[in-house]
């Protein structure tokens, strides 16, 4: 398959003590949206950065159609990237920078009126120098350097910071659409109800290991049961006596159960239940937030 990016066993460690990315292997698939989740420090950037070549891997492959990204003669034709929009010379007009990109690319000059066109700035935007910019125009910008090279690969780190609902909205309607028409969007972030609504599929990292990944559906699928009752203190109660692990509980009871047993359990204390309902409709924070639990670097400190 065209286009699909593959990692394999990546690592990277920082001195003797610091393991940053530990064994880390997944796919983003041709014409699909990968959300790649984790908690800050979690490993999502420097995954990027060694996918994309700007940062050295100890040990491991980071692949995009079975090319390193160094080996690629023309990156910015196949691949497009935006790892920190903040980084733009603050100097330059946002029009000065895509046309940099355009002439680095050896792309026609139309190109960067199309890309400020797509990305909604106006000419009087568009003249005006970067460091004038707020951060959602200068995603906006990245995202149009990105796309210039009319690349079949986008690899976005925390695309949506700085954007307002609209814009992130556009952003969303953006890359659905790039996937749509055959292109491959490695995403990462922690804004996880915009990955709900957008991604295919689901990479979960937490220190530097891969906790979970699948399909949105196979993930939130097993996410277990919520429940709810009068007394969930009873219900979380009657669970835990019968062997049924209770995940999560916060105005409702979360559990690895199915819902056919947390029913027969509530049945048998004399619960009379107000929800019960598989996890997949509580969204994915709830299951992000579990399978995080024990990895993200305030769990770790705990």
């Amino acid at each position: 398959m065209l286009d699909m990016i593959t990692v394999t066993s990546l690592t990277k460690t920082y001195g003797r003590n610091l393991i940053a990315v530990d064994d880390v292997s997944f796919t983003a698939a041709t014409g699909r949206v990968t959300g790649f989740l984790g908690p800050n420090g979690a490993g999502k950037s420097t995954t990027l950065r060694i996918v994309v070549g700007l940062t050295p891997a100890t040990s491991g492959t980071a692949l995009i159609d079975g090319r390193r990204f160094t080996d690629l003669p023309n990156p910015g034709t196949e691949v497009g990237v935006l790892l920190d929009a903040s980084a733009q010379h603050a100097g330059r007009t946002g029009r000065e920078i895509l046309t940099i990109v355009q002439r680095t690319m050896g792309m026609p000059r139309t190109r960067v009126e199309e890309m400020l066109e797509l990305v909604s700035l106006t000419d009087e935007e568009a003249d005006r120098r970067v460091r004038n910019y707020s951060l959602g125009m200068r995603q906006r910008l990245g995202i149009g350097a990105a796309l210039l090279g009319d690349p079949h690969v986008l690899i976005l780190d925390e695309p949506a910071n700085g954007l307002d609902p609209a814009g992130i909205r556009w952003m969303r309607d953006l890359l659905r659409g790039y996937a749509d028409r055959g292109g491959t969007v490695l995403l990462s972030s922690h804004l996880l109800h915009e990955i709900e609504v957008i991604a295919d599929d689901l990479v979960v990292i937490g220190n530097g290991r891969i906790v979970a990944q699948g399909t949105k559906a196979e993930l939130l699928a097993s996410a277990g049961t919520v429940a709810r009752t009068r007394d969930n203190a009873a219900l979380a109660g009657a669970l835990t006596r019968c062997g049924l692990t209770v995940t999560h509980s916060d105005g409702s009871v979360h559990t690895d159960a199915t819902p056919e047993q947390v029913g027969e359990v509530a049945l048998a204390a004399g619960l009379a239940l107000t929800e019960l309902r598989a996890a997949d409709g509580a969204g994915l924070e709830e299951m992000f937030l579990e399978l995080t639990a024990d990895t993200s670097r305030e769990g770790a400190a705990a």
